[in-house]
């Protein structure tokens, strides 16, 4: 198992590097069920996973000069202040037991890798259905002359900091539709643009663990980490002759039927 999981760390930053997202969502579940850490563990090491291997992303995405640095601030200011808040004070807050009825007890766990689970399911939609329509080609695009609609990015930025906070996901699918819908981004650019936005909230993110507390595993996170980054190189490198279009919708396909599994595991047989 603990093999498999470390193959599943290239495969997580395999998919970043081929379809500019998604490989992030399988973390959790990887390092839940596999590595057999715990929810809230896992969460927190996700987002450092995560936050590295877009990092590592953008990079590449920068030196083609496919970023947009406005359009990365503006969704970015109001994600990095709720994802900072939600690891910070949200989830040490909650408490060990939710709720419970007829004997039936909610805990912390359950609830986090329900939510994780849901997550997934959602996202799995934005991978099988059709690419969005470029609203400009890349050779049109001018960073300076875009018009912001910032009532929905802010919007959609606290939302997407919840949300990475709280599952430790990146939360590509929710922003790369919004940075071509409500910024007309070129998609390759919009991909560049939202790795650059996850590395930055998941690193805060994790930041707002160590702040409460959080006794890392420096050793096995590093080590994991590494070949994550081992992952997405390679992704990136195959981009060049593999189309990741025509892969997105199998990899969501995947993640719909791994997230109903996680739903029906701890709804039906959690212990």
């Amino acid at each position: 198992m603990v093999i498999l999981g470390y193959l599943f760390a290239i495969l997580i930053g395999l998919t970043l590097g081929l379809i500019g997202g998604g490989g992030s969502i399988l973390t959790v579940p990887v390092l839940v069920y596999l590595l057999k850490l715990s929810p809230v563990t896992s969460t927190a090491y996700s987002l450092f996973v995560v936050g590295s291997t877009s990092l590592a992303g953008a990079i590449s995405y920068f030196r083609k000069k496919q970023l947009c640095y406005r359009a990365a601030i503006a969704f970015s200011v109001p994600s990095f202040l709720s994802v900072f808040l939600t690891r910070r004070f949200l989830v040490p807050l909650l408490p060990e037991t939710i709720a419970e009825y007829s004997g039936i007890a909610l805990n912390k766990e359950v609830l986090i890798m329900i939510a994780f689970a849901i997550l997934m399911v959602v996202s799995s939609y934005s991978m099988i259905k059709k690419q969005l329509k470029k609203t400009i080609s890349e050779e049109e695009f001018n960073p300076l002359t875009i018009k912001f609609n910032y009532s929905m990015i802010i919007f959609e930025g606290l939302i997407l900091g919840v949300l990475t906070g709280f599952v430790g996901a990146g939360g590509g699918f929710l922003i790369i539709p919004a940075l071509v819908l409500f910024v007309g981004l070129p998609m390759k650019v919009a991909i560049g643009t939202s790795l650059l936005i996850i590395a930055a909230n998941s690193l805060i993110g994790f930041t707002g663990d160590l702040y409460a507390g959080l006794n890392a595993d420096w050793n096995f996170l590093l080590v994991y980490t590494a070949f994550a980054l081992a992952g997405i190189f390679i992704g990136m490198i195959l981009s060049k002759k593999v189309q990741g279009d025509k892969l997105k919708p199998a990899f969501g396909y995947f993640t719909l039927v791994l997230g109903l599994f996680i739903i029906i595991k701890e709804v039906l047989f959690h212990p």
